[in-house]
């Protein structure tokens, strides 16, 4: 027996030193960092507030500097530039906090209309009633519209944009690229109301490929929201702020700069668009719908990379010609069976200084019932998560930063700020998104640590959501090239490929 005390002794004096070592090595690992740059940052605060947005390099192509593009197949690559949607409108903001808060309530209206739409297609809806309606004169009656809440380009979306030629001979114009919207459309003369935009207003009859489309046209019973007058399709979409475009809807030749043009593009022609931003006379829709632009070019594969918002310069967006490489971080391209606009990125969770972050297996799933999930949207800003798992990474980003000076302890979204105006650069814990299919991706410092002003204030750049479904925005895609490979249902993100 004394024997056993003795050997009980050794075993448990050799566990509480194995342990206690284990513990020791833990705590003395230092956690994984990055470098924020904050000079560079609050320089560019500065830089965003001062372009001009009538410089000539962004409003003009000269015509003779272009040759003619060829037609189209589905194999053809295509390529165009991406510029970010503040080279238009930062020049109208006093100060870079400004500036910020208007970006976040737009983010905010985004948000809430790409959830109602979810929610609509979920949970079904009766859109027998949701019919445009119009009175004798032809002019739209807006106080009449009553179709659910979409995403697209308002005041709550629109983050980037692009230069496309419309009709032949091509006419062209900025329009906004969204992953969040499937139908097309531009501003048409004649106009019973529409808002400023950077060139003329598209006139159809000055386009020999224009054609309107009946009511009994395949692409009109596509529609969610669709009417009949005089034998030609009417189309409504509205959007999370309460603006809206309606119009008819045609076909026309689409021009992508020089490197190719496609016919008969179904694309609305709105006569009555209010409540839209400055600049853009459009949108692009790059969504999963049948009326998108990448199922009506029948596109294998699209990719963009998103410049910083703040930095003036422009990227680009491609189709058919970016493919994934060894060293690409990739995941499941997955899809909501309720809804085809949106996609679905399989997402299992993150890491903060290297240490995973604990949370419950299943919290970014799809349900039976279409609820839940994470999308990855090029017209949202700031990502949006499940507040539990929001808790979560915000907890474990706390924890590492206790020796950072805090900030406003809340800045709209944001509950997690802090006071780098003495610093240069300042040392924060990586963060990194893991994804289904053991792929990893770590962000740039830049792209979870952002300025809200341009004296120093920086907050960590995530948002908690009341609602089931995440949402991964473009301040996390930024500098990152986002290829979507819609064949093999595949999703790449490769850092430093702009």
């Amino acid at each position: 027996f004394p024997r056993f005390l003795s050997l009980l002794a050794v075993v448990t004096l050799s566990l509480f030193l194995t342990t206690t070592d284990a513990s020791s090595r833990s705590l003395s690992t230092p956690p994984k960092t990055n470098v924020l740059d904050v000079v560079s940052s609050l320089q560019q605060t500065q830089t965003i507030l001062s372009l001009d947005p009538t410089r000539s390099s962004l409003t003009t192509t000269k015509p003779e500097s272009l040759s003619d593009p060829v037609f189209f197949n589905s194999s053809s690559p295509l390529s165009l530039e991406l510029h970010s949607r503040d080279t238009f409108v930062a020049s109208q903001h006093k100060d870079y906090k400004s500036l910020t808060l208007s970006r976040l309530e737009r983010d905010s209206s985004r948000v809430a209309g790409i959830v109602a739409k979810i929610r609509f297609a979920v949970e079904g809806v009766d859109r027998s009633d949701l019919k445009p309606v119009y009175n004798e004169d032809t002019r739209y009656q807006t106080e009449d519209l009553t179709t659910p809440v979409v995403s697209g380009a308002s005041q709550g979306s629109g983050e980037y944009f692009s230069r496309i030629g419309v009709g032949t001979p091509a006419k062209e114009m900025y329009l906004v690229l969204d992953t969040g919207s499937d139908v097309n459309w531009i501003q048409c003369e004649p106009c019973a109301d529409c808002y400023q935009q950077s060139d003329p207003v598209f006139n159809p009859t000055s386009s020999s490929t224009y054609k309107s489309l009946t009511c009994s046209a395949p692409q009109c019973s596509l529609l969610e929201t669709s009417a009949c007058r005089s034998n030609k399709c009417l189309y409504q979409v509205s959007y999370g702020d309460g603006s809206f475009t309606v119009g008819e809807l045609a076909t026309d030749t689409v021009t992508f700069g020089n490197s190719g043009k496609i016919n008969n593009v179904a694309l609305g022609c709105g006569h009555d668009n209010e409540g839209l931003f400055t600049g853009a006379a459009g949108l692009l829709g790059l969504g999963g719908g049948v009326l998108s632009i990448t199922n009506q070019m029948k596109a294998t594969s699209f990719s963009y990379c998103l410049v910083d918002r703040d930095s003036g310069k422009s990227s680009s967006l491609d189709f058919n010609s970016v493919q994934l490489g060894g060293g690409d971080a990739t995941a499941p391209l997955l899809r909501n069976k309720k809804i085809d606009t949106f996609y679905y990125v399989g997402l299992s969770g993150f890491s903060v200084g290297g240490e995973k972050v604990v949370l419950p297996d299943a919290i970014f799933d799809v349900d039976a019932s279409g609820s839940g999930g994470v999308i990855l949207d090029c017209g949202t800003a700031v990502t949006r998560l499940q507040t539990q798992a929001y808790n979560s990474l915000r907890d474990a980003f706390l924890k590492l930063t206790v020796n950072l000076k805090k900030g406003s302890s809340s800045i709209s979204l944001f509950d997690t700020c802090y006071d780098f105006s003495s610093l240069s650069t300042v040392k924060v814990p990586t963060v990194a998104f893991h994804f289904t299919g053991g792929k990893s991706l770590d962000l740039p410092a830049k792209n979870y640590l952002i300025p809200v002003d341009d004296s120093g204030t920086f907050c960590f750049a995530f948002a908690p959501t009341s609602s089931s479904l995440s949402i991964i925005g473009n301040v996390q895609q930024q500098g990152t090239r986002i290829t979507y490979d819609l064949s093999k249902n595949v999703i790449g993100l490769s850092g430093n490929k702009c």
